[in-house]
């Protein structure tokens, strides 16, 4: 099968045991169309693409391909039938050569690879696609757009004519995003391949889909052309009548005094090496400072010293005036408050219970201690009133941390450290994965902290969350701190090629 070809999942429906995933679920692709699919998680968007692509078999229903039926039983058949998918995440081999990595990656790669005549034949193969990628060059050293390119060519180097891209443009810079969502719609319209795009922006939706399909807890929620539709439409399919809160209005305040501040930091990655470059900024009380830069460039690291999960190797930091270690003792006394990325890892044990965990703060006083004795009673009351203040879903305050929802683990997280008095707030990518109306809470509670005067440190690499949020915006590549601008006065071009160290 060449060029383009549309597809239709008819009827799809997929339990596991109790658990409806996918519940008679249509969808229909044009050929040489850009579709969007949208969903919160758990909508079943990923249920039906691993239908589609054979690591699934439905339960009931079936899959045209340009009308006609096929029996898609694993992965092979769909490589086969012209079914490719670009993850989230690289899955070409870091240490190998791009070359190697297509090679290797067909199905009848032989025994002894004459180098020379693969080399000759992928040349040729690039020289008719719209963008190329360096054949020689190992792909870790490899710039994140450049990745990308290589995993798009692999597929259609492979004979992929229908492309599902899922969150393709999480690790790029805006303009890499750009480049490659306008190279995937050119093809398209010139009906060299269809593309089903899963994504989370709206601004991608808007500016590269021809039409969308929403899922809602395991059903069609609604589908349409994306001219005909706007972002409130789009969004009131997603969520139905579970509607997040209304946005919380920023606060008109001059900022206060520098309540956090690092000098000259230095840190080093788990290989040991130099990750954090003589980093300098300061965050005043009352605005929300962002951290935008591209996966890699040391904003973890830089976020786990603050932390006190990392040791700075220079330099120092500073909070409300006075140098900072990042101990217990510090960030109580100081106030200062943590939501990490990935919460459930980095900031709970998950077989503790919700309460004990939203305890952690303060086990230690009373009432929840009373020297040497805790008290479970006085942890639960606590626990009870912030899952009613900051409306964390649980069965209840003795439940597991580990049973609970993304969502619902990083608004327990939230809960514990904006529940008291908060300075000093760091937050590290705290709505990544998260669904829409956890989005919106979350985002809430951040900006409800800036305006009772907290001084935030707001690191993402999502850059439209740093707009909406920040009052100043930081870039950081390659370990250092390369831009700086205001919220109002941002320039997405200017801060797309700082985030790729032009």
């Amino acid at each position: 099968m060449t060029g383009a070809f549309s597809l239709e999942a008819a009827g799809m429906s997929k339990r596991f045991g109790a658990l409806a995933a996918l519940d008679d679920v249509s969808m229909r692709v044009d050929a040489g169309s850009v579709h969007a699919l949208l969903g919160e998680n758990g909508a079943g968007k990923s249920t039906l693409v691993k239908c589609i692509m054979g690591f699934y078999h439905a339960d009931e229903g079936s899959l045209l391909l340009d009308s006609r039926e096929v029996d898609v039983r694993n992965p092979r058949d769909a490589a086969r039938l012209g079914l490719g998918m670009v993850y989230q995440h690289f899955t070409l081999v870091p240490s190998m050569t791009v070359l190697e990595n297509l090679v290797m990656a067909r199905a009848d790669t032989p025994e002894v690879i004459d180098w020379g005549r693969e080399r000759e034949r992928l040349s040729a193969f690039i020289a008719g696609m719209p963008f190329a990628a360096p054949l020689d060059t190992p792909v870790h050293g490899l710039a994140a757009g450049e990745k990308q390119k290589a995993e798009i060519l692999k597929q259609l180097y492979l004979g992929a004519r229908f492309l599902i891209l899922d969150e393709p443009t999480s690790v790029l810079t805006p303009q890499e995003a750009d480049q490659m969502l306008g190279t995937i719609r050119d093809m398209a319209r010139e009906r060299q391949l269809t593309a089903l795009l899963i994504t989370h922006k709206f601004r991608e939706v808007l500016a590269y889909a021809d039409a969308v399909t929403v899922l809602r807890k395991g059903k069609l929620a609604g589908t349409g052309k994306v001219a005909e539709l706007t972002v409130d439409k789009m969004a009131a399919m997603m969520i139905g009548e579970d509607r997040p809160a209304a946005p919380v209005a920023r606060a008109e305040v001059a900022p206060g005094a520098v309540r956090l501040a690092v000098e000259d930091l230095e840190a080093d990655d788990s290989d040991g090496a130099e990750a954090v470059r003589g980093v300098t900024l300061a965050v005043r009380a009352g605005e929300i400072v962002g951290i935008a830069g591209v996966s890699g460039n040391g904003q973890s690291e830089l976020v786990e010293v603050l932390a006190g999960q990392r040791d700075a190797t220079g330099g120092r930091m500073l909070v409300e005036g006075e140098v900072y270690f990042a101990r217990r003792a510090e960030t109580q006394r100081h106030h200062l408050a943590l939501l990490p990325e990935e919460p459930l890892r980095n900031a709970c044990v998950g077989r503790m219970s919700v309460a004990e965990n939203m305890a952690m703060r303060i086990f230690d006083r009373p009432p929840m201690a009373n020297g040497f004795w805790l008290s479970g009673r006085s942890m639960r009351e606590a626990a009870r009133g912030l899952i009613k203040r900051y409306r964390v879903k649980t069965p209840g305050p003795d439940a597991p941390i580990a049973s609970l929802s993304g969502g619902n683990v990083q608004r327990a997280v939230l809960a514990r450290e904006l529940g008291g008095e908060v300075h000093i707030l760091v937050a590290a990518n705290p709505v990544f994965g998260l669904d829409f109306a956890a989005v919106a809470d979350i985002h809430g509670q951040i900006v409800a902290a800036r305006n009772r005067g907290a001084a935030v440190l707001l690191v993402s690499e999502d850059l439209d969350e740093l707009l909406d949020l920040s009052d100043r915006l930081l870039v950081m590549s390659e370990g250092r701190i390369v831009l700086e601008t205001t919220a109002a006065a941002a320039d997405r071009t200017a801060i797309g090629r700082a985030m790729a160290g032009h």
